[in-house]
């Protein structure tokens, strides 16, 4: 029960979901009590940005941290495999406003924390230990986290995009044992219907089909669907055929839903100690995640 940072550093390289641009994020260990810290080692200064959920700046499409005029975009993923190897203190140097995408999973992640390992450290653990139930509910979009007292921590999960296409889902991670095989692998989605709109918005200009699971469940014209297969780096396909397109298959039917789980582990190791309880979410977001993540530590100071 004593923190753990690092064994050695690591590096991994790939293109900004949002930005396009080519990043390159390098993990290294750092001290005892010394947290997740993010620096931007490209501006001038190179700034460090606490990664805790008081400085989540943006909850669009992804977690974006700020502190001053440092920003940092889709960190969810990266925080996800830390906080489930009990990793505590790292830091994370990144030379752009974003980490890469990779494959839109975890998995990069999780194979480089084994390949290198975990160092324990003197300092024991700072536990979250609750000992009444905590939930938050967003009466708007009908999103709610509720935090249950437990000796260990699990996670259920349904999501609901009243959608054909992607029905209703659940996951459940019973155990962080079994992140890595049940998890891990489970990759970003989008809808179809979204992507214009982020589009426009300045976002997603790195995404493809080697990203992203992309979902088609509203016809658009056969022109929409050739712009947008070409946005995305993806063969014709015709418009009148709804369904999945990615290149590579679902590794399970519910694989959005297990994503989500995914999400809301990274989201929720902002709040900077490891957790004692069972999470019951129905249709997160990273809004409603940060927002849950707030409260928790309101509660518990």
């Amino acid at each position: 029960m004593r923190q753990r940072t690092l064994a050695s550093a690591f590096t991994l390289q790939g293109k900004g979901l949002h930005t396009g641009m080519n990043l390159t994020v390098t993990f290294q260990p750092a001290p005892e009590h010394h947290g997740y810290k993010i620096q931007r080692i490209d501006l001038p200064a190179q700034p460090i940005i606490d990664a805790i959920a008081e400085n989540v700046i943006e909850t669009t499409r992804g977690t974006v941290l700020g502190a001053g005029d440092a920003k940092c975009s889709t960190i969810e993923h990266a925080m996800s495999a830390l906080y489930v190897f009990g990793i505590d203190n790292v830091l994370i140097q990144v030379n752009g406003p974003e980490f890469p995408i990779l494959d839109g999973s975890a998995v990069p992640y999780v194979e480089k924390i084994k390949e290198i390992g975990t160092l324990e450290q003197e300092a024991e653990r700072n536990w979250l230990e609750i000992s009444h139930i905590v939930e938050c509910k967003d009466e708007k979009t009908g999103s709610y986290i509720k935090l249950t007292p437990a000796e260990d921590y699990s996670i259920s999960v349904t999501i609901d995009f009243n959608s054909d296409i992607l029905p209703e889902q659940t996951a459940t991670l019973c155990s962080l044992g079994d992140f890595e095989k049940e998890i891990s692998q489970a990759r970003t989605f989008v809808f179809v219907r979204e992507i214009e709109p982020l589009l426009e918005l300045g976002l997603i200009k790195g995404g493809d089909l080697n990203n992203a699971i992309v979902i088609y469940d509203r016809e658009t014209s056969q022109d929409n669907m050739d712009k947008l297969c070409m946005l995305a780096n993806g063969s014709k396909r015709n418009a009148k055929e709804l369904g999945y397109i990615q290149h590579k298959p679902l590794v399970w039917d519910n694989e959005p839903a297990r994503h989500k789980l995914l999400d809301i582990i990274g989201d929720l190791a902002l709040i900077g100690r490891p957790i004692k309880g069972h999470i019951e979410a129905i249709k997160p977001g990273h809004t409603i995640n940060n927002k849950f993540a707030r409260l928790i530590k309101q509660e518990t100071k």
